[in-house]
C-alpha cells in the first residue's frame, strides 16, 4: 500500500466511525421506541415479533378493571331501581288523584 493510500485511509476512518455510531445508534433508539410503544419488531425473516410485556402488571390491570366494572354494574342496578320506582309514582293515577282532590280542599277566599 502507497503512503497516499494510508493518508486517504487515515483521513477517512474517523468520518466513517461516526457515520457507524450513529447509524448504529439510530438503530438502537428505533428499537426502543417500537418496544416503549408496543409496535412489533423484524424477526430474522421478516415476520413479526411482539415484545412480552410484564404479566404481573398486566394481570393487576385486569384485576382492577374487573373490581371496577362490578362496581359500576351494581351502581346501575340500584340507579335502574330507583328509576322504575320514579316512573311509578309518576305515572300512578292513584297518585295523581289525591293530588286533585288536595288542590280541591283548599278553602277559597
Amino acid at each position: 500500500m502507497s503512503a497516499e493510500k494510508v493518508a486517504i485511509v487515515s483521513q477517512l476512518f474517523p468520518m466513517i466511525a461516526i457515520i457507524v455510531s450513529v447509524a448504529i445508534g439510530g438503530w438502537v433508539f428505533t428499537t426502543w421506541l417500537r418496544i416503549k410503544n408496543g409496535y412489533p419488531l423484524d424477526g430474522a425473516w421478516g415476520q413479526a415479533v411482539y415484545p412480552k410485556k410484564n404479566g404481573e402488571e398486566a394481570i393487576e390491570r385486569i384485576k382492577l378493571l374487573s373490581s371496577e366494572n362490578a362496581q359500576l354494574r351494581a351502581e346501575l342496578g340500584s340507579i335502574k331501581d330507583r328509576l322504575a320506582t320514579v316512573e311509578r309514582i309518576v305515572t300512578d293515577d292513584s297518585h295523581r288523584l289525591t293530588q286533585e282532590i288536595e288542590a280541591l280542599r283548599v278553602p277559597r277566599n
